[in-house]
């Protein structure tokens, strides 16, 4: 009998594990856009969630980009949004990885196009280009609280 992964039927067989969480308290908002030490560490916790649900649903392909567009989403929530909690979506649904982050202040976030010789301000353009790259597209809920990301699937898995 040959060994199996506990991921070889979840090309067949839809799992609830085909969805992930992950919420957390944040500061208070700041002047300017720097970032305390703690809610740094919970960026670092996002991406680690994110690169071990992406490899337990035998999805570790797509784990760079993947994490540092949620590093990316989860940073613009902390700096820009109002509120004290932040939630990380993450789900395998109709051919496609779908990465979603929540804040409790509405906007619209827009890419900006950053000199090259800033710190900062490349975010969702990095976003923009690796959902591109993956086939996927990202954008905003109608009240600007959440921002989302999808990536095609290259195996077509529901």
């Amino acid at each position: 009998m040959a060994d199996r992964s506990p991921n070889d039927d979840h090309s067949r067989h839809p799992r609830a594990h085909d969805r992930m969480s992950l919420c957390f308290e944040v500061s208070p908002p700041r002047n300017g856009n720097s970032i305390l030490d703690d809610d740094a560490r919970r960026v670092g916790v996002a991406r680690r969630v994110t690169a071990a649900w992406l490899r337990y649903c035998g999805l570790g392909a797509l784990v760079d980009d993947a994490v540092l567009i949620v590093s990316e989403l989860v940073t613009n929530a902390i700096q820009h949004g109002d509120g004290g909690q932040v939630t990380v979506a993450m789900s395998v649904r109709d051919g496609f990885v779908r990465l979603a982050v929540r804040h409790e202040t509405p906007g619209r976030p827009v890419v900006c196009h950053a000199d090259d010789d800033a710190e900062r301000g490349r975010g969702l353009f990095l976003v923009d280009r690796l959902a591109a790259a993956h086939g996927g597209t990202w954008g905003t809920s109608d009240a600007g609280t959440s921002t989302w990301c999808t990536l095609t699937l290259a195996d077509g898995r529901p």
